[in-house]
Formats: C-alpha cells, sequence, structure tokens
C-alpha cells in the first residue's frame, strides 16, 4: 500500500464556489491569526511560502546605542498577531497548520471568527510605512465619560474618567469630593477601562 504524504502547500488549496452555472473563486477575506510570541514575522513568511497573502504588523525602529551607534529592526507592533488574506475553505485549513495556535474570534458581533475590512488593512499597512512616529496599538477604543484605571508611570493605580481625547492622548480627571476635579494629560496606553 502506497501512502502520499501531503505538505502544508498542498493542504491549503483554494476554494471555489458554484454561482448559477458558473465557477468562480470564492470571496477572500482578512483573518487574525494568533501565533507564538515572536514569531509573527515567521509565521507571516510561512504563510506566503503557501501562497497566501500574510503579513506581520511590524515598523522600522532606530536605536541609539551609548557609542553612537545605530542599529534599526523591526518592532512588532501588535505581538502575537499575522493578518492573512484567505478564503472561509482556505482559513479553516490554516488555522490546522502546527505554528498557527487559532484565528481571532469576533465576540463583540457573536461571530465565531474576526474579519477585517480591506480598508482597515490598507490603512495599517499605510501607518506602519509611513508614520514618522512609532505606532502604537490599543487593544481597547476609549470614550468621553469612560471610567478607567492608570496601569503604569507616576501615576499607577489612580483612577478617573477621560474626558477629552485629542489625538491618542486623553485629558484624565480624578474627582476631589466637594474640590471638583484634577486634570492631566495622559497617554491612552498607560491606562485600562475600570470593569462595570
Amino acid at each position: 500500500m502506497h501512502t502520499q504524504k501531503t505538505s502544508d502547500a498542498q493542504r491549503v488549496s483554494p476554494a471555489t464556489t458554484v454561482v448559477d452555472d458558473a465557477v468562480g473563486v470564492a470571496e477572500t477575506q482578512w483573518y487574525v491569526a494568533i501565533v507564538t510570541h515572536n514569531t509573527e514575522t515567521a509565521s507571516a513568511l510561512k504563510l506566503s511560502d503557501l501562497d497566501i497573502e500574510a503579513f506581520a504588523a511590524v515598523q522600522p525602529e532606530t536605536r541609539i546605542w551609548r557609542n553612537g551607534r545605530r542599529h534599526t529592526a523591526n518592532h512588532i507592533v501588535i505581538p502575537s498577531v499575522v493578518f492573512f488574506r484567505s478564503t472561509e475553505a482556505q482559513r479553516r485549513q490554516i488555522v490546522n497548520l502546527p505554528f498557527i495556535s487559532r484565528c481571532l474570534s469576533d465576540r463583540a458581533n457573536a461571530k465565531p471568527v474576526a474579519t477585517i475590512p480591506d480598508s482597515q488593512i490598507q490603512l495599517l499597512r499605510f501607518m506602519l510605512g509611513h508614520s514618522e512616529t512609532p505606532v502604537e496599538f490599543l487593544d481597547h477604543q476609549y470614550c468621553v465619560g469612560q471610567q478607567v484605571k492608570v496601569t503604569r508611570g507616576r501615576l499607577l493605580n489612580a483612577e478617573g474618567s477621560i474626558v477629552h481625547l485629542p489625538n491618542g492622548r486623553g485629558e484624565l480627571v480624578i474627582a476631589l469630593g466637594a474640590l471638583g476635579g484634577a486634570k492631566c494629560t495622559i497617554s491612552l496606553s498607560d491606562i485600562q477601562p475600570l470593569l462595570q
């Protein structure tokens, strides 16, 4: 009996759909794969080798050592994440690859698997390639009036509410009882929402 070993490339085959009596290519969407930390770039390259469009959110970062030497390396903006475009049938095969842990689910919209609109992927790629300052990824969207707690820095553990959101920085107000409130500007990456 002859057994044939299938490669990863053979397991990720394109899927087609039949529309009326015509055969067409199934719709592709952007998905979010969760991978092991520090394997983002390698995982994206492995998917590309399987003819799957993929990328990790990286941005060049230049560091200057004490002796004045400069070193430029790619900084992972979204750790443990690789974006890839595929059909649903391909995604089901991709999630079984040994270097993919799982696909991100969309709990907010009660969907088993999250998809990212193409316009948002294009904007993210544009920001990564053209921003003069480091791109920061916030895992939560904040709104005016939201109760938050400071998670790092000199104001660690302070609690307050967001009163203004200018350019990715929030003005945090801490209530002082009868005195009113104290206000300061703080980076949104230094806070987390308080559970209601």
